[in-house]
């Protein structure tokens, strides 16, 4: 692990320092573990979006795919 330098604010750290789990464990493994949910919540955030993205532009889609499929040339069965 790579130590680092983090700024505070006062009343922040207070809090922190005042909750159970930093006590128990430490403030390293409490900011680590945050840290580690921040970029999991913001990776779901993303796929969420591209989906939201990807979904909004399913009607164009549609409508081209059923122009295309018009075009198309069927064998006789």
């Amino acid at each position: 692990m790579k130590a680092i330098q983090v700024t505070f604010d006062e009343a922040l750290l207070a809090r922190l320092d005042r909750h159970a789990m930093v006590r128990e464990r430490s403030r390293s493994a409490v900011l680590r573990e945050a840290a580690a949910a921040f970029l999991k919540r913001k990776e779901a955030e993303e796929i969420d979006r591209r989906y939201r993205d990807g979904y909004a532009n399913a009607s164009e889609l549609d409508r081209e795919l059923k122009e295309w499929a018009a075009q198309g040339v069927w064998p006789e069965e």
